[in-house]
């Protein structure tokens, strides 16, 4: 067997306490980078740990063994105090192959923990992955606290006689044997995860046993090897008390719609057609039958809005899924919903485009397409969740926007908030804002009824349920008389509903909250982002606050409409700073909207913002 060795000056080994700890699994997309992660950010919350994740996977199904582009990362912050983001820097990387060290080691920060799986280093992947020397034998790793470890060597020796399973079975375990390692080198348990198996292979209890005796066998290895001089303890977070989850951001939007359905008192109805990243809404969402959810797995993207627009017809919370390409598809369904006025949700999941584009890659590109990728002046409310767990929170506001002023409402996620994940506090129902759906009663017998009739403070017509009495009513795409509902094609008719549609939406600013600031309500500099931006501008503002500066930062939920005090607090401050995972979409509503002159800070590479990226720009644009 291949010896271990480490780099360093080994000593004693004892144990170091951290405040917080960023690692990244790496390897093939075969070798369950995704899982290990999984399991470890799973003990971790079950530990008391805050934690933020950032899965990074490959858009093919399997791309070829070795290959760069066939990289899966899995990145996970864990600690001992409140985090809003996964990381700049990993402390340690875990890199199972040569493509995994190539990909990752550039983020690795100056003397970070390296382990790696010595037993690939072959010939054949070093070339695959463009190394002409082994980077494990020419010194370009001695900046790095290295660890060679011959990890499918040791799994295949600490399952050879203990389990009978094919020899390539065997070796698919050893990323459980890595995370065995790791959770010795972090003093976690290993009790979740070995019953996260039990439940897992309860019907393949051969392929249990072995990754259980992996896990058990990495731990082991770590303990009794000596290869680490230190053992590192994370303690548990100071949280608000109450009873938590780890939620990812597509689990928690599944959820936060379920419960929309109970507080609304109406049955949902999600219809969809399978597209990264937004599938996982899907599969959750499926699985609540005992909530009256129904699902449809359409034949394209079209047929799942229609769907959708005929469930809110008939008097159900009508739902839609999607991301950028299949938004693109939905909009002339969309100009549907909005002419009839009918409460419509969609979720767009954004993903790095154009086209195809980056399908497992994050991006903030399609707020100008909610806005207005429609035919004509076809105005729709858009909201943004800001972390995992606040999806689930908007995702409940989505509807509550949608049913009480009748209205189509773009909810706009993406890739980064999906897939990540962090700790979320189980809210009870009293919590959550209530807002039973009142339909249109029936009408007497020659009582005539008036569909465009409209609320005086929302401007929201009535929801009226097809087959209730003396409520029958023309529906479709045509343009419609005022009050009557008829077919109309009169120019001063058409005006005067064009513009009613856009004061219906402009009017929900009367009945969202205004904007809060973090930090001063006047100052220097304000930065303002949406979506998933939150973690790490807030983060940001947080240190250059620290060191003095003023700087402060809101973050917008609400993007059509904005909030009524936006305009207000653009004027308190002497430079406004936007940062967006676009090209500047949001500082160009800002700045047509209010004449502000803002500085738009663009990111478009599929990843999200470091907190050192900002606090670099956030630094130039103050000084400047």
């Amino acid at each position: 067997m291949e010896s271990t060795t480490i780099l360093n000056n080994v000593e004693e080994r004892h144990v170091e306490e951290l405040d917080t700890v960023t690692i990244r699994f790496a390897g093939d997309s075969g070798d369950g980078m995704q899982l290990t992660g999984t399991q470890f950010t799973n003990t971790s919350a079950v530990m008391g740990n805050d934690i933020s994740t950032l899965p990074d996977f490959p858009a093919e199904i399997r791309a070829p063994a070795g290959s760069l582009p066939g990289v899966s990362g899995f990145q996970l912050n864990f600690s001992s105090h409140d985090i809003r983001t996964p990381g700049d820097q990993p402390n340690v990387l875990v890199a199972m192959n040569p493509a995994a060290l190539k990909v990752n080691l550039p983020d690795l920060e100056d003397g970070g923990i390296l382990i790696v799986n010595t037993d690939a280093f072959s010939e054949n992947n070093l070339k695959k992955a463009g190394y002409a020397i082994s980077p494990l034998e020419d010194g370009s790793l001695q900046g790095y606290r290295l660890f060679k470890i011959p990890i499918t060597t040791v799994n295949r020796a600490a399952l050879r006689d203990e389990v009978k399973i094919p020899s390539k079975e065997i070796d698919r375990c050893k990323n459980f044997w890595a995370l065995g390692l790791m959770y010795w080198l972090y003093d976690r348990p290993l009790e979740p995860t070995l019953q996260w198996i039990s439940d897992k292979f309860g019907k393949n209890p051969e392929v249990g046993k072995a990754n259980a005796t992996a896990l058990r066998a990495g731990f082991a290895y770590a303990e009794a090897a000596e290869v680490f001089t230190t053992h590192y303890r994370v303690k548990r977070a100071a949280i608000t008390p109450g009873k938590y989850r780890k939620i990812t951001g597509n689990e928690a939007t599944a959820l936060g719609f379920v419960a929309a359905s109970v507080q609304a008192g109406r049955p949902l109805f999600y219809a969809s057609y399978p597209i990264t990243p937004a599938s996982d809404i899907l599969h959750e969402l499926s699985l609540r039958k005992n909530f009256g959810v129904k699902t449809f797995q359409a034949e394209d993207e079209i047929a799942a809005v229609c769907a959708a627009i005929g469930a809110s017809f008939a008097g159900n919370l009508g739902l839609t899924g999607t991301s950028g390409p299949g938004l693109a598809l939905k909009s002339e369904a969309i100009g549907l919903a909005v002419m009839t006025e009918l409460p419509l949700v969609i979720v767009d999941v954004q993903r790095g485009g154009p086209s195809t584009g980056l399908p497992t890659k994050t991006e903030q590109a399609d707020l100008l397409q909610a806005m207005f990728g429609r035919n004509g002046e076809c105005p729709v409310a858009i909201i943004a969740p800001a972390t995992p767990g606040d999806c689930f929170h908007m995702a409940i506001e989505a509807f509550r926007i949608a049913v009480t002023h009748m209205i189509p409402v773009i909810y706009l996620s993406d890739g980064y908030l999906a897939n990540g994940a962090e700790p979320w506090r189980l809210p009870t129902m009293d919590e959550l804002p209530k807002f039973p759906v009142k339909l249109k009663d029936p009408v007497p017998a020659g009582t005539p009824f008036f569909p465009y009739e409209r609320n005086p403070e929302t401007l929201a017509r009535s929801w009226a349920i097809p087959g209730t009495m003396g409520l029958e009513h023309r529906i479709g795409g045509i343009e419609k008389e005022d009050i009557t509902g008829n077919v109309s094609y009169e120019p001063e008719n058409h005006m005067h509903m064009v513009v009613t549609r856009a004061e219906k939406v402009d009017r929900i600013a009367n009945d969202i909250a205004d904007l809060e600031v973090f930090g001063d309500p006047s100052g220097r500099l304000l930065v303002i982002g949406w979506g998933s931006t939150y973690g790490a501008i807030t983060s940001a503002v947080e240190e250059m606050r620290k060191d003095g500066m003023s700087v402060s930062s809101v973050h917008l939920r609400h993007l059509n409409p904005f909030p009524k005090n936006l305009g207000d607090l653009l004027g308190k401050f002497d430079r406004i700073l936007v940062p967006e995972l676009n090209l500047g979409q949001l500082a160009m509503l800002l700045r047509a909207k209010y004449l502000a002159p803002v500085i738009s800070f663009p990111k478009v590479k599929g990843k999200p913002f470091k907190i050192s990226e900002l606090t670099a720009k956030i630094k130039e644009v103050y000084e400047d």
